[in-house]
């Protein structure tokens, strides 16, 4: 029996769902694969209404969830409960502001690793620092959220929101960017605000360089790697000026695992329903711990 508006009501049974989205996380496992899909659970779990968010989980399990838009903040869904006409539900988050995520960009572009992780689709841990500098915070907090649900239930987050908030939290186990997405930034515009700024960056970088090695050239793999492919726009990057004394490589392995796979994506003949990039995650680090016995190749 159930509590609402000071009257007992009995709980009814959702109605049965076909081609439902289904949350891939079993029951008596938790929710969220990477940190920050985490993180983003704790903020549902944290508003309480445990038995209600014990049956948002069941509602995800079940493929009760008909569809789910997301978009700047804001995700729109259908949820089936007993009745006929599924239920609508709404989350909106608050989005940062334009200054906001001019000072957030400002931030970020001072640690190339943070724009490396993301091409590859991973989130850097102390990415809420840049936040913080700024000002700002990348998850919301309860203020940031407004839902609202079409149901009858009094409690929010109801049931058929919660089974929104943690099949959100499945999507950005597979897309990082989603989360800044709601906070008011795609991913294309994001990655445009960080390469106009390492631009920058990397050309001033470059010139203290020239003039502290004058003829001399090191090239670390272990320093090149937080700088992701793409971001560098000088038309002279390839130019050598003037003739080398020295040209070494040094080989290490990358910050960013298996970087290649997760910007790349799977490719076009894989079929199988199993992540490729989880799966071919162990023969790219032996791969990785291989190349260590290159050490260093040197041209006097």
């Amino acid at each position: 029996m159930g509590w609402r508006d000071y009257r007992y009501y009995t709980p009814s049974k959702p109605r049965e769902v076909k081609n439902g989205i289904k949350a891939k996380t079993k029951r008596g496992k938790s929710f969220g694969d990477t940190w920050w899909s985490k993180r983003w659970i704790s903020v549902l779990e944290s508003f309480g209404w445990s038995n209600r968010l014990q049956r948002g989980r069941t509602y995800a399990r079940k493929g009760q969830v008909i569809d789910m838009e997301i978009g700047k903040g804001k995700v729109l869904s259908h949820v089936q409960g007993s009745r006929r006409k599924p239920y609508e539900v709404t989350v909106q988050i608050d989005q940062i502001s334009d200054k906001g995520w001019e000072k957030v960009s400002d931030a970020m572009a001072e640690q190339a690793i943070f724009a490396a992780k993301l091409l590859a689709g991973d989130m850097p841990e102390d990415i809420e620092d840049a936040f913080e500098a700024a000002d700002m915070s990348l998850f919301p907090w309860e203020s940031d959220l407004d839902t609202d649900c079409s149901c009858p239930d009094w409690a929010n987050p109801c049931k058929h929101i919660a089974a929104v908030y943690y099949l959100l939290g499945e999507r950005f186990d597979e897309d990082p960017f989603l989360i800044f997405l709601l906070r008011g930034r795609s991913r294309e515009e994001l990655m445009g605000m960080l390469r106009q700024r390492r631009a920058g960056i990397t050309q001033s970088a470059g010139e203290s360089d020239e003039e502290k090695h004058g003829k001399g050239m090191t090239v670390s793999h272990s320093a090149m790697k937080h700088e992701p492919p793409g971001l560098a726009t000088d038309s002279s990057f390839w130019e050598l000026k003037e003739p080398m004394d020295e040209f070494r490589v040094e080989i290490s392995s990358p910050e960013v695992e298996v970087a290649v796979l997760r910007r790349l994506g799977k490719p076009s003949f894989w079929r199988s329903r199993k992540q490729f990039a989880r799966l071919f995650r162990l023969t790219y680090n032996t791969v990785s711990d291989s190349i260590h016995s290159l050490t260093t190749w040197s041209k006097p």
